[in-house]
């Protein structure tokens, strides 16, 4: 595979390989690339200890992601970062909106929306909705958009509903 040139590092508070089988565990075709020991360096100054697990570069779905295991309290998670995961069906929505929200925060779920429990934050869009929201149509794209604003995970069947008028 060739080296993305840009890649998206996870600061994982803990433990960097618990999440990354917990993603492994979701997207299909994944595999941990490479995993990354604690040096003496890193453990002298962050106190970890030698040899076990700095980070893990992994595969999932053919996107490259370096889960960290970050110190607690170091970093806040923030939405303004977020993965997109664009979806065929709603059956696909459905499966990631379950595995990736499954013990993430409930209160941050909206507009396909949500947090992961180790603060990750995703967008689970179907490519239908993707391709609606881009119709040179203003009104269907309006009446979608209204159908969406209130929705936690993404309805394509009401959105398209809405689109279609």
């Amino acid at each position: 595979m060739k080296t993305q040139r840009f890649q998206t590092c996870l600061w994982i508070e803990g433990d960097a390989e618990k999440a990354a089988k917990f993603y492994m565990g979701i997207f299909p075709k994944s595999r941990i690339v490479a995993r990354i020991p604690v040096t003496l360096e890193v453990s002298a100054a962050n106190g970890m200890k030698v040899g076990s697990t700095l980070c893990v570069e992994l595969d999932l779905d053919g996107q490259r992601f370096l889960a960290l295991s970050g110190r607690p309290s170091v970093i806040t998670p923030s939405m303004s970062v977020s993965h997109i995961i664009l979806c065929k069906d709603q059956k696909e929505v459905d499966h990631y909106w379950k595995k990736l929200g499954a013990g993430g925060p409930k209160e941050l779920q909206n507009c396909g929306w949500l947090q992961d429990k180790f603060g990750v934050t995703w967008q689970v869009v179907p490519m239908r909705q993707m391709e609606m929201v881009k119709s040179r149509d203003a009104r269907k794209v309006d009446r979608m958009m209204k159908a969406m604003m209130p929705m936690k995970k993404m309805n394509l069947a009401k959105l398209e509903k809405a689109f279609n008028g």
